[in-house]
């Protein structure tokens, strides 16, 4: 028996919200995995598990045609959620603050109505259940583990609530930047803080530093490059009256590409360094990439807006949204190892969808679950009669 449209879609928000209430941090998603594969079980959808709580399963496995995989991120936060909703964390500590949430039980509901219509489909779908996309590079182990073999092209996204609801961000070339970390220790002389003249204090220098830190961008970088440099983390000192031995600071960045990376950390390591030397101090900078840029190939980016304004007009592709947006994705390992696009779709509604991302009082938009799910399907080659059956 099939379920129609409404169904479909009715279950994935149910199952959303049960995925909400259930999150688990960064290669810790055990109970996301079984949930899962336990849906493409009933479905009858082959699967595999990758890297560990990774999942990948097929459709139309053996069909000639380049084989596509749409893929869905599980991981939460580490962050104590404060909506109120009724669906709130139970986990504490622990949110779906990035609504990661929406998007398995988008790729959910996008399996349960390509098996409906298996048959119609021209080529192979890939399901890509991946985890550990909060930074702890879940797309890099997966690809490790064999979830491209066989896959020509790739397609994904993730809800913007900074974007009008339903438009579409989807260029050619540089949709997300790249990012890193930095860390400092300030090794200091701690003393009397009645008698700083006989101490080094850490926390001047490091002060000193977090100021200097400001002015790479403005004055080291040109105005042309798309660049940040966010101080994030100061910590020292243990008592009023104690100038300390040592002080950290620690922060991101934001890159367009490897070349503003090098660029932008040399920069860190030499105003720090010498900064704190002015004061006496020594100060030690580890530097930590994260990702790389995410970076759209022309063909499947195109297709993938063609689709979305088919669906949704012409207005749709009007996010007004200046490209690229600094933050980061680590679906950018899947685009340097094959053709793909990545796509942000608005959110804000004007009913509280407005709330950023990694925030403790942002909440999914139910909303976008049958939108993308429509996408999904067109993009892996259904015929729009079947698309509200």
């Amino acid at each position: 028996m099939q379920n129609s449209w409404q169904e479909n879609i009715a279950f994935a928000e149910t199952l959303r919200k049960k995925l909400h209430a259930h999150p688990e941090l960064s290669w810790q998603e055990k109970n996301t995995a079984t949930l899962v594969r336990s849906q493409l079980d009933a479905l009858n959808i082959p699967w595999r598990a990758c890297a560990e709580t990774g999942t990948v399963a097929w459709l139309n496995k053996d069909a000639k045609g380049a084989a596509i995989a749409l893929r869905g991120d599980m991981d939460a936060l580490p962050i104590h959620e404060q909506t109120g909703k009724e669906w709130q964390s139970l986990n504490q500590g622990c949110m779906h603050a990035c609504g990661h949430d929406g998007h398995t039980a988008t790729l959910l509901a996008t399996a349960r109505w390509l098996k409906q219509f298996e048959s119609e489909l021209p080529q192979p779908v890939v399901l890509i259940f991946q985890p550990a996309e909060e930074g702890f590079h879940g797309a890099r182990e997966m690809i490790k583990d064999g979830a491209l073999e066989g896959v020509d092209a790739i397609y994904g996204w993730h809800n913007w609530p900074a974007l009008p609801y339903g438009t579409i961000a989807c260029p050619d070339g540089i949709v997300m930047c790249g990012n890193g970390t930095f860390s400092m220790e300030f090794k200091g002389r701690g003393g009397h803080a009645s008698q700083p003249e006989l101490c080094a204090d850490p926390l001047l220098a490091a002060s000193a530093v977090n100021v200097a830190l400001q002015q790479i961008v403005s004055r080291r970088i040109a105005p042309q490059a798309t660049a940040v440099i966010s101080v994030t983390q100061m910590n020292g000192g243990s008592a009023p009256t104690v100038i300390p031995e040592s002080a950290t600071l620690s922060g991101s960045i934001r890159v367009p590409d490897e070349a503003i990376r090098e660029l932008l950390n040399q920069h860190i390591s030499a105003v720090a360094t010498q900064t704190s030397a002015a004061y006496g101090v020594e100060c030690i900078v580890q530097h930590d990439t994260r990702y790389q840029a995410t970076i759209n190939h022309k063909e499947p980016a195109t297709q993938a807006r063609d689709v979305w304004q088919a669906l949704y007009g012409e207005q749709a592709l009007n996010h007004g949204q200046a490209l690229p947006i600094m933050a980061s994705e680590d679906f950018s390992y899947y685009l340097q190892a094959i053709p793909g696009a990545f796509a942000l779709i608005g959110s804000n509604d004007g009913e509280g969808h407005d709330v950023p991302c990694h925030s403790p009082h942002y909440d999914f938009n139910d909303r976008l679950i049958a939108d993308v799910c429509r996408w999904f399907c067109q993009l892996a080659g259904l015929r729009n009669q079947s698309l509200t059956k």
